[in-house]
């Protein structure tokens, strides 16, 4: 039988036609669909869509939360030939016009009104789309707008058409091919114009293979899908491996409602980008800040114990039978409550990817008995790189090279990765796939890497943003900002120091997490930008910075890296706004360029700057928000003997 995702899910409804292949809650109920029923609704998606005129090797573009019908959508148009592309569900319009345009989109699956209005505000200069499937039709009754069905009416429609032409769609199944295109991944588009990666169901297949493979996943296993299904990530976790392990996936009734769904299904198997375990830390933090002093005297002992033995134990290494059955002690006590109410207590194996995770985040989770393990890779890699196997899990690498994949480091320190995840090609650009690919077959990933003895990857930062101060000292920002924003107060930090004299940084507070201490102090506070400049929040934050320049001291090579300057930015940094990618990720040379009057106050030693800033709101109006931001001198040492 061929290995593609309909082919897959055939296989299960055939083998476990009664087992559950997804949940999802809503109006408060767990609703059930069984891989026979995925199968049945699968077919007669995409016989709706046939219906419709769709073709083989045409593109249909998915805008949704995760939703069972986003899920069979992949597979349906799939299983006609055609290629899904996922589009990011907060994006706004325009940010979708590029990639309709680009992809040539005349069908689109979007899961409510909110994504209709957009698609249909997109349609007005975009002439091509033709036919808009809805998944909710709540406020959508009188909307009579040429081309929308939803999803019931497609898919009564798929089931007559399906009557009327018997065996058409068996016969369209078996024509696909392994090595056919499967997905369309839009990039982020840190730099420039998103680029289409083309996968194969070979590829993203694989790659699925070889994490069930390491991590034994399968049917007893449950996942949460809750991250954008337009990011790489997500279609590993949540379509790929779904299909490969026949696990069970659960979608949570809304993005508000994932910690209390997370705690409802829990997990055995979990993956999140570090900004989410640095969500759960902040939550943690502020609970912890707020529970009375014999609590929180008890929380802090356990986690001396936890950080000093946890690991180990989680990895199987010898310790000590008194620090064994404190350790359970406290589990009782402490780490079990805790995992509890992350949602967290069932988890088996836990992953993080999508950006480098702090070490000193990483080696929480491990400590209280979270066996949480990196993953590396790119959308051009389907994800899948390096996978961190238990027992061999270091904090500062992302793992060794996965099964099937050959790892190779440039001359240039440039990471370069051969093997099964590799993609086929960006999407009607050789020129771009030229530029990636090398003759030997290599893709380069862009990022600077040494490889130890051991054959762990260790990533310093993206090649591009590695740089050097004006002393020679190596300039990682990424390395830095991540352990800024280990501390709960940080949410975001920007680093600049290349070519320069000193490394200088914005800093974004995290809102929920200063604001609750300061109204523990009594500092009152009027929104955002009132609380971003009081007098003791910048002290706050100076204490952090200090706190990472010591660890910076202590470190060979990175001593003429601390933070010399520093100033809390007026405003968080939103991808509306075009400071971050879609996936959280700063655009650097973009807020350099933005905020270039801030950059220029750090390094002509002024003590506070006016800026005014342009800002979108959700509704689409623009506003502005102005302030003068006080610069603050962070303390800095000397490099200790450890760095020598």
């Amino acid at each position: 039988m061929k290995t593609t995702f309909p082919h897959l899910l055939l296989q299960h409804a055939a083998q476990r036609p009664d087992a559950a292949a997804l949940r999802e809650k809503e109006y408060g109920i767990w609703q059930t669909w069984s891989w026979k029923d995925a199968a049945a609704e699968v077919r007669h998606m995409a016989c709706g869509l046939l219906s419709l005129g769709f073709a083989k090797g045409q593109n249909l573009a998915l805008i949704s939360d995760n939703r069972p019908h986003l899920y069979m959508g992949f597979v349906a148009v799939q299983s006609v030939g055609g290629v899904p592309i996922p589009l990011y569900q907060d994006a706004v319009a325009a940010e979708m016009t590029f990639v309709i345009q680009d992809a040539e989109i005349a069908f689109a699956f979007a899961e409510n009104q909110e994504q209709v209005d957009k698609l249909l505000e997109v349609r007005e200069s975009v002439s091509g789309i033709q036919h808009i499937i809805y998944d909710d039709p709540r406020g959508l009754r009188h909307y009579d707008q040429p081309g929308l069905i939803s999803t019931a009416q497609l898919v009564a429609r798929g089931a007559e058409w399906d009557k009327a032409h018997p065996g058409a769609w068996d016969a369209l199944v078996e024509q696909i091919d392994p090595q056919d295109v499967s997905v369309i991944l839009y990039t982020s588009g840190t730099t420039g114009k998103p680029k289409g990666v083309c996968q194969t169901h070979a590829s993203f297949i694989a790659s699925a293979q070889g994490a069930v493979e390491v991590d034994r996943l399968g049917p007893q296993d449950n996942v949460i899908s809750y991250l954008p299904p337009a990011w790489v990530g997500d279609h590993l976790f949540s379509l790929a491996q779904w299909m490969v392990a026949g696990f069970t996936i659960n979608c949570p009734e809304s993005a508000s409602t994932v910690s209390i769904d997370l705690r409802e299904i829990g997990p055995t198997y979990y993956f999140a980008p570090p900004r989410v375990f640095e969500g759960m830390l902040t939550s943690v933090s502020i609970r912890m800040e707020d529970a009375a002093a014999p609590k929180r005297w008890l929380f802090e002992k356990c986690m001396q114990l936890a950080r000093r033995v946890g690991s180990d134990l989680l990895d199987g290494k010898p310790v000590g039978a008194i620090d064994r059955l404190k350790y359970r002690l406290a589990d009782l006590a402490i780490y079990g409550p805790l995992r509890n109410v992350m949602g967290l207590s069932r988890i088996r194996v836990a992953y993080t990817a999508g950006a480098a995770i702090g070490p000193d985040l990483f080696r929480f989770f491990r400590s209280i008995g979270i066996n949480l393990k990196q993953l590396y890779g790119q959308t051009e890699t389907c994800a899948y790189v390096c996978l961190q196997r238990d027992g061999q899990v270091d904090l500062n690498t992302v793992g060794q090279a996965a099964p099937g994949i050959e790892l190779k480091i440039a001359d240039n320190g440039e990471v370069l990765v051969k093997g099964v995840s590799v993609l086929k090609e960006y999407y009607k650009r050789p020129d771009a796939t030229a530029e990636v690919i090398d003759a030997e077959g290599y893709f380069h990933t862009g990022d600077a890497g040494v490889i130890d003895a051991n054959g762990q990857l260790r990533i310093i930062d993206r090649a591009k943003d590695v740089g050097k101060t004006a002393s020679g000292a190596m300039f990682a920002p990424n390395y830095i900002e991540n352990k800024l924003k280990f501390f709960p107060h940080i949410k975001e930090a920007v680093c600049f120091g290349n070519q320069r004299d000193q490394v200088c940084a914005f800093i974004n507070i995290d809102y929920e997490a200063v604001g609750n201490w300061a109204e523990r102090q009594g500092i009152p506070y009027g929104g955002y930008v009132d609380l971003a400049s009081k007098p003791r929040v910048i002290e706050l934050i100076a204490d952090c910075i200090s706190q990472v320049n010591a660890d910076l001291a202590a470190e060979a090579g990175m001593a003429d890296t601390q933070v010399a300057r520093f100033l809390v930015l007026h405003k968080e940094l939103d991808p509306d706004d075009d400071e971050l990618t879609r996936t959280r990720k700063v655009r650097r040379n973009f807020i350099a360029e933005k905020y270039g009057v801030l950059v220029d106050a750090l390094y002509t030693g002024k003590a506070e700057q006016f800026i005014e800033t342009q800002v979108k709101f959700e509704d689409g109006r623009k506003g502005s928000v102005s302030a003068t931001l006080k610069i603050t001198d962070a303390k800095t040492f000397p490099a200790t003997r450890a760095a020598a």
